[in-house]
């Protein structure tokens, strides 16, 4: 299979409807491949206009951004209706919404195929169920991760019908694709996290955090105003990192950001953080190289 090809099938398998309570036909004319295949990009890496020294700044404010009642969310990258040919991905890093769902409100039963998809909720209580027989709650302090593979039906609802839930949801291309469908959560120790960026997510099912067919490392940290932090890349001859500013305010290699900046830097051996308030920090390393 030829590379745009395997691109296209990749993001195109794992888009699912975002409908609430409806179930999407995976085949047909109605499928998501031949709904979506006039949209997709296929540069490297994201918005080459405001690239300065191999980093990528993307303020918050910049996001694509959809509303639909049930469904508020914001997409760092191109995403359903929000294409941009230049914010496509960042390496192997595709999709990153913040997404907040209303009380009761949720995505419908929908389809998806080789991706890596990690949810990770800021509050509330986001409840899951899939067709591997799967059925659980995630909510802040827990992360999620998900191995579509050969294909996965999931629904994923807001549990509560009286306040909102917000979470984070981030997909990752493979780098082995038609897997078997896997699914794990775990909690995390929030006192490691503070003043420290705590790995949350590896290529290692031994390691630290929950694990994706992919070499990439995510660590989350809640910095107190005035901590400096120096985060060394794993790999840092094929791998970027991605951070996002979940709250507060940082400086990353010299780069102020604010809550829900985005800031990719890569061909780079370490990030120096200082954090100027109260902040919560997410670092995701992947590889640049799809």
């Amino acid at each position: 299979m030829n590379r745009k090809k395997f691109l296209q099938q990749s993001v195109l398998g794992g888009l699912g409807a975002m409908v609430a309570g409806k179930a999407i036909a995976a085949n047909g004319n109605s499928s998501t491949y031949d709904k979506l295949m006039d949209k997709v990009g296929f540069n490297h890496l994201p918005n080459k206009e405001i690239r300065t020294m191999k980093t990528v700044l993307h303020k918050a404010a910049s996001r694509g951004h959809a509303n639909h009642g049930w469904l508020n969310s914001s997409h760092t990258f191109s995403f359903a209706n929000y294409h941009n040919p230049e914010r496509m991905h960042f390496g192997v890093l595709r999709v990153l919404n913040d997404d907040k769902v209303a009380p009761g409100m949720g995505f419908g039963k929908h389809p998806h195929d080789n991706m890596e998809i990690i949810s990770i909720p800021l509050s509330g209580d986001l409840e899951h169920e899939d067709s591997m027989g799967n059925k659980a709650v995630i909510k802040q302090g827990d992360v999620q991760v998900m191995s579509a593979g050969t294909g996965i039906f999931h629904s994923e609802y807001n549990k509560n019908k009286d306040r909102d839930v917000k979470f984070l949801q981030i997909w990752v291309f493979p780098n082995k694709k038609q897997v078997e469908p896997r699914y794990d959560q775990i909690t995390l120790n929030e006192s490691t996290m503070t003043n420290n960026m705590a790995q949350i997510l590896s290529p290692n099912e031994d390691d630290e955090g929950v694990w994706i067919h992919q070499n990439a490392w995510f660590h989350l940290g809640n910095l107190e105003n005035g901590t400096t932090i120096t985060y060394n890349l794993k790999d840092s001859s094929k791998n970027g990192v991605y951070a996002f500013v979940i709250e507060g305010d940082v400086t990353v290699n010299g780069q102020s950001l604010n809550s829900r900046d985005g800031f990719g830097v890569w061909d780079t051996d370490q990030l120096e953080i200082q954090s100027e308030t109260s902040s919560k920090l997410l670092l995701m390393e992947v590889p640049m190289q799809l």
